[in-house]
């Protein structure tokens, strides 16, 4: 799983919300996220799971008819996980039902994607530190849509951060998106 570089806009580096960091690998900028929360306010990060050597962010799922614990990259527009399960090929684009792993409340939440071809209408919500910002993922499973939501910072700069997406070396269509 390697990460390929997409150059991370410097207003948006301006104005970092809380619970993303930025970082430097290879001389290249990245952007992670921190911590995450699920709407009750239970973190959503896993230190016991890293991804590119930083912590996980940790969901239950069921993906069509196989549940299990979604472990995903903190890197932000990567889309490597590793999966307590194996999604079978018949729910490739099947509604991903994300809980918390702590509490089992659910992260659906309503929004129409934007990503041609999806037509996905639910979107994983996930919180940033002090539940003005967050983070929507469709929850189509193979859909590579994803948004921060940024309450202080224009759209304009917001939607750049949509184009970045960092697939591995060893990208298959199964395991993109979430």
């Amino acid at each position: 799983m390697k990460l390929t570089h997409k150059k991370v806009p410097v207003e948006f580096l301006a104005a970092l919300p809380e619970g993303i960091k930025y970082v430097q690998k290879g001389g290249m900028d990245f952007l992670v996220i921190e911590q995450l929360y699920c709407r009750e306010g239970h973190s959503l990060m896993a230190e016991h799971v890293r991804l590119h050597g930083e912590p996980s962010i940790c969901l239950d799922a069921r993906i069509g008819s196989q549940r299990g614990r979604i472990f995903v990259d903190a890197y932000w527009g990567s889309h490597d996980k590793l999966y307590g399960f194996l999604p079978r090929e018949d729910d490739l684009h099947a509604i991903t039902e994300a809980h918390c792993p702590h509490c089992g409340i659910t992260l659906l939440t309503e929004r129409c994607c934007s990503h041609d071809g999806c037509g996905s209408k639910e979107a994983i919500l996930l919180n940033l530190p002090g539940g003005i910002n967050s983070i929507l993922v469709c929850a189509r499973h193979g859909c590579p849509d994803h948004e921060l939501i940024i309450k202080r910072m224009p759209e304009a700069i917001t939607s750049k951060l949509r184009k970045i997406n960092y697939f591995s070396e060893s990208y298959d269509d199964m395991f993109q998106g979430i």
